[in-house]
């Protein structure tokens, strides 16, 4: 379909958009985005209007940029000028915002920094961020920042991860996070610092172990490790057993860039001792290779933070690929519930801000961070969502990406030419749900994931006297359930893990 966009004219795309019926036209859109053709750019902008088109299929099409493999500064300009233009649904205009800021990022890639749109997107996000008021809107335009991770952006993030509340803070250090070590200064290392040691202000514990992290991650100083492991002794026992098991992951994970460092420190008695490492939690942090080979790792992630009575706090699980010092993040979806303490009658430690009852999750997929979703925030939301609840999962994203699209031509020795054609596209669906029974005192969380992989190549010669085609087609498909299920009634909490991936068929 994308092939035969490629030489369409516009008013026959623009033919194409009108014409479709109303089940196919999210894929064409999606397809017209993926071509990146003059014609089929200038279709989408006459077709889509934004005061008027359906909520869905305006994500569809912002989530299709976001995701755009080689995108073109005319594919972000497309894109701030449907964002400039009329009053838009709030869903529409923080998806767009986290758009331009992946746009950004992948221009920036490809040594385009310097292209008029890219100056116009960055501007769009900063002056968004100065006259933002509510939290909820602060955390969009970081998290754009985070996507378009640009290094002059750092000194804003490093603002907002010491001076904003506990949801600004985590936002702006998990963008930080996503910087690569070469731009984590040791400006942004003694901001770190502050924020875990607590110099300036209380912080909330997942700000704490998020500013731990970066500290431990990117070219950990043998300083920092011994402080923070000494510190570990005087933290509350799910934070302290949360972050030592971070420590042991970092020593079993060869390809870790830290392990030596972690190494040699664990040569020293005074750290590497049973009181130290006996902490009795029930959080755990694991990684572990899925497949390996010798150019791949991928990896499997989970990370699970309790509150001291036993609630779920936040659960991480992330799927990594590693290949010759890049990281990729496949998936990571982040779920959180906070302010849970208030309601099992607990009390907040001292000096810390009171959490507004909230739960809600955010994934990353293909290193492109995704607008969040709340499932409740309140507590008359909550009580509304328990009682009306439709029993439906919410749909994190479902659509079609095109992962690459390569086109050389390639001289051989006798004078003739292969022509080259490669591209691969992934089909998803993924959705979530959170379910919070009072009476019952259970947390049940499901994360459902479920993708297509279809990869094309063609090689082509081409000569008077010859002709050959060469051509390969593989396609695969899966799907990943992961449940939690948490039933806090009595204690010890009782919790059960699953993940579920059904057969693989791969052709």
């Amino acid at each position: 379909f994308i092939q035969m966009l490629h030489s369409a004219k516009k008013r026959d795309v623009l033919q194409l958009l009108r014409r479709a019926p109303e089940e196919m036209l999210p894929f064409v859109v999606e397809a017209a985005v993926a071509a990146q053709s003059a014609a089929s750019l200038a279709a989408l902008s006459d077709f889509l209007d934004f005061s008027k088109e359906p909520k869905s299929l305006l994500e569809k099409f912002l989530y299709a940029a976001a995701f755009s493999p080689r995108p073109s500064g005319e594919l972000l300009r497309l894109v701030l000028d449907k964002l400039d233009g009329e009053q838009l649904a709030p869903e529409v205009q923080e998806t767009g915002i986290v758009a331009v800021g992946s746009l950004i990022g992948k221009l920036c890639q490809q040594k385009l920094c310097g292209l008029q749109e890219v100056e116009r997107g960055a501007e769009t996000i900063l002056r968004g961020l100065r006259v933002a008021k509510e939290s909820s809107k602060v955390v969009i335009y970081l998290l754009a920042l985070g996507n378009a991770m640009l290094p002059e952006t750092i000194p804003i993030l490093l603002d907002h991860a010491e001076e904003g509340p506990a949801t600004v803070t985590t936002v702006a250090i998990s963008a930080l996070q996503r910087f690569p070590a070469q731009h984590i200064s040791s400006e942004v290392k003694r901001a770190m610092r502050r924020i875990f040691h607590e110099k300036r202000k209380s912080y909330e514990k997942t700000c704490r172990l998020a500013a731990a992290e970066i500290l431990l991650d990117k070219e950990p100083l043998p300083m920092d490790v011994i402080n923070i492991l000494l510190a570990a002794n005087e933290l509350e026992m799910e934070t302290a057993t949360f972050l030592l098991l971070k420590v042991q992951n970092t020593l079993r994970a060869d390809h870790h860039p830290a392990r030596k460092i972690m190494k040699d420190i664990m040569g020293d008695p005074r750290i590497n001792n049973y009181n130290f490492f006996s902490k009795a939690g029930i959080s755990s942090s694991f990684s572990g290779p899925l497949t390996v080979t010798q150019d791949l790792l991928s990896t499997f992630g989970l990370d699970l933070l309790f509150l001291e009575g036993g609630f779920l706090r936040k659960s991480i699980s992330d799927f990594s690929l590693l290949s010759h010092g890049q990281r990729l993040h496949a998936a990571q979806v982040t779920i959180e519930a906070q302010g849970m303490e208030s309601m099992l009658g607990e009390n907040v430690l001292e000096g810390e801000e009171e959490p507004e009852l909230m739960a809600g999750m955010s994934a990353v997929f293909f290193d492109v961070q995704l607008r969040p979703i709340v499932f409740f925030q309140g507590y008359t939301d909550l009580m509304a969502k328990v009682l009306l609840s439709s029993g439906e999962p919410t749909s994190v994203l479902k659509g079609n990406l095109l992962l690459m699209d390569h086109h050389q031509v390639i001289p051989l020795q006798s004078g003739l030419q292969v022509n080259i054609k490669l591209q691969g596209g992934l089909g998803l669906d993924i959705s979530a749900d959170m379910d919070v029974s009072i009476w019952e005192q259970e947390l049940k969380t499901s994360i459902n994931a479920r993708g297509s992989l279809t990869i094309d190549f063609q090689a082509e010669l081409d000569a008077p006297f010859l002709q050959a085609t060469l051509r390969s087609q593989m396609e695969v498909e899966t799907s990943i359930h992961f449940d939690t299920m948490l039933r806090f009634s009595n204690s010890p909490v009782l919790m059960c893990l699953q993940l579920r991936e059904e057969e693989v068929p791969y052709r």
